[in-house]
C-alpha cells in the first residue's frame, strides 16, 4: 500500500482487517454473547449533538490535561490490552507511539513484552493488573513493576467469564509451536503482508505473559493466565484497599460502572476510576459506558480523577465524555487497529486523528481550553443517561 497514512480510525480498522490473519482480526473485535453492549458502547454517541458557536471563538486552545499525576497533551491515552501480537512491535510499539503524542500507556498484566521494556518505552506506563492468585504473587506483580519505573496502577476487576459470542469466537493456539503453524497457515499464508513483518523479525507472535512472573522468568501462556485468573477467588472491597496500600501511589479501579462502586472506590482509597465495561466484552447488556458515565461522574468527579474506555473512535467521541464529565478517555481497539496498520506509525496515525478531531470540536464550541467543556455544550436526549446503582 503506497499512502501509509489513514484519516479515519474506520479505515485503521479496514486496513487491519486487510492485514491481520482472520483469528486474529477477530479476537480484536471480540464482544460477548448477542453484542449489545459491543454495539452500544459505539452507536451511544451518535445520540449525542452538539452545540456550536459560529463567531467569538477562541484563537487557540490548550488540550492538556493531568491524569493520576501525569500530564498528558490531550485527554486521550491508551488502554490496557493483553497480548499485541497484531505486529512485531507489540506493546514497545505502542508505548513509544503513545510518548511520541504526549501521552500515557496503561500496560496489561497479560502483555507480551516485558513492563521493563514498555516503561523504556514511554516513563508514563501505567502498569495494569488482575486479581490472580494469592496476595503474595500479586504483591510480587506490584514490585516488579514499582522496580520497572511503572508510574501508576491499574486493577481490573469487570470480568465475569463469559465465552459464547452468537457470531462465533476466534481460533487462537496456546502457542505458535510447529503444530499451530500447520494448523493456521492457511489463515497466514492468506496474510502475506503480516506474516513477513514477523520473519523479518525472526520471531513468531508470542502468546506468553513475561509480566505475570518474575523478571527473566518464563511466562505462563495468555491462556494458562486466563485460567488461573478463572480459578482467583473475585476480590472484596478489602482486598481492593490492600492492592491500593501495596502500591502506595496512584492508583485507578478499572471496570466501574456504578455509582454505588463509585463511592466504594473511593472509600477504598483509589486515586481515579475508569467507566468501563471491558470494551463490551464483559456482561453483555451493561449500559454503553457513556451512558453511565454523568451518574458516576456527578458522585464522585470532585473527589478522584473520572475516566471512560469503550466506544471512542473519533476525537468528537472524547470531547463528548469529557463534557459529561470524564478528565479522558482511554482506547484500546482503536489503538491495536492503528498498530496492525502500520506498526508505531499507525498507533501516531491514530492518536493524531483524535486530537485533530477533539481540536476541531474544541473550536466549533468556542472553547480555549477543555477544562471549559460542560454538558451544556451537548444536546442530550432524553432518557439518555442510566444511573446505576
Amino acid at each position: 500500500m503506497a499512502n501509509k497514512w489513514f484519516e479515519t480510525v474506520a479505515e485503521a480498522q479496514r486496513r487491519a482487517k486487510k492485514r491481520l490473519p482472520k483469528s486474529v482480526y477477530g479476537a480484536l473485535i471480540a464482544g460477548s454473547e448477542r453484542g449489545l453492549t459491543l454495539e452500544d458502547n459505539i452507536t451511544a454517541y451518535s445520540e449525542l449533538g452538539f452545540a456550536p458557536h459560529v463567531a467569538g471563538l477562541a484563537p487557540s486552545r490548550d488540550l492538556a490535561t493531568k491524569v493520576m499525576g501525569q500530564e498528558i497533551s490531550f485527554p486521550v491515552l491508551i488502554s490496557p490490552t493483553g497480548v499485541q501480537a497484531v505486529h512485531p512491535g507489540g506493546e514497545v510499539a505502542m508505548a513509544a507511539a503513545a510518548a511520541a503524542r504526549g501521552t500515557a500507556m496503561g500496560l496489561s498484566s497479560f502483555a507480551s513484552m516485558p513492563v521493563e521494556d514498555v516503561v523504556a518505552a514511554n516513563p508514563q506506563t501505567f502498569f495494569q493488573i488482575y486479581w490472580i492468585g494469592t496476595r503474595d504473587q500479586i504483591a510480587a506483580r506490584v514490585e516488579r513493576a514499582r522496580a520497572a519505573g511503572a508510574v501508576g496502577l491499574i486493577a481490573t476487576l469487570d470480568w465475569s467469564f463469559s465465552h459464547g459470542r452468537d457470531w462465533g469466537s476466534p481460533t487462537i493456539p496456546e502457542t505458535v509451536d510447529l503444530q499451530a503453524m500447520v494448523r493456521f497457515a492457511p489463515e497466514a499464508l492468506a496474510r502475506p503482508r503480516w506474516l513477513l513483518s514477523f520473519a523479518r523479525t525472526g520471531k513468531w507472535p508470542d502468546l506468553t505473559t513475561p509480566n505475570m512472573v518474575a523478571k527473566g522468568q518464563p511466562g505462563p501462556t495468555f491462556f494458562g493466565a486466563y485460567g488461573e485468573w478463572m480459578g482467583t477467588p473475585p476480590p472484596s472491597w478489602d482486598d481492593v484497599a490492600w492492592l491500593r496500600e501495596q502500591w502506595g501511589g496512584p492508583f485507578m479501579l478499572k471496570g466501574v460502572s456504578r455509582v454505588d462502586d463509585a463511592k466504594r472506590a473511593v472509600d477504598a482509597g483509589v486515586s481515579a476510576i475508569s467507566v468501563s465495561n471491558h470494551g463490551g466484552n464483559n456482561l453483555d447488556g451493561t449500559p454503553a459506558t457513556i451512558r453511565a458515565l454523568p451518574a458516576v461522574a456527578t458522585a464522585v468527579g470532585d473527589q478522584i480523577d473520572v475516566l471512560l474506555d469503550g466506544g471512542i473512535r473519533r476525537g468528537g467521541d472524547a470531547v463528548k465524555a469529557v463534557a459529561l464529565g470524564a478528565k479522558a478517555v482511554m482506547i484500546g481497539r482503536a489503538s491495536l487497529w492503528g498498530l496492525a496498520a502500520n506498526g508505531q506509525a499507525g498507533v501516531e496515525n491514530v492518536l493524531d486523528i483524535l486530537r485533530s478531531g477533539f481540536e476541531s470540536a474544541l473550536l466549533g464550541l468556542g472553547h480555549s481550553s477543555v477544562s471549559q467543556l460542560s454538558p451544556d455544550d451537548l444536546v442530550i436526549p432524553e432518557g439518555f443517561s442510566r444511573h446505576l446503582g
